[in-house]
């Protein structure tokens, strides 16, 4: 199981990205201007475009985007069953890394539903 601090991995990744904001604020500014433009509402709704992305951060092995899609889908109300039904595609997809990974998804869902 995941002793990850989804909360905190967030907290120190844009703590971690501050200096590099400032350094590089162009491609911040781009970078920024891309996720929201892919997120935004269109044919897919902005909760299934964020079921995507965690699906992608799950079998890419990436637990920095396993917080940030985690919250934001908790944020568009998506339910922990919608959450395990994504998951288990991934694990098909992806086999035994992405079910390891499936586990640090959940994990984060239950600590930053918690808190």
């Amino acid at each position: 199981m995941s002793t990850f601090d989804h909360a905190g991995l967030i907290q120190d990744i844009n703590e971690g990205l501050s200096t590099f904001r400032r350094a590089q604020p162009d491609t911040m500014r781009g970078f920024s201007q891309l996720a929201q433009a892919s997120m935004a509402e269109g044919t897919l709704s902005s909760k299934h475009k964020e079921l995507i992305a965690l699906a992608i951060g799950v079998t890419q092995r990436c637990s920095g985007c396993i917080g940030f899609h985690v919250k934001a889908l908790q944020k568009l109300g998506a339910t922990r069953a919608e959450l395990e039904e994504m998951l288990g595609v991934c694990v098909y997809m992806g086999g035994g890394p992405a079910l390891m990974y499936t586990a640090e998804a959940l994990t984060a869902w239950d600590a930053m539903a918690k808190g």
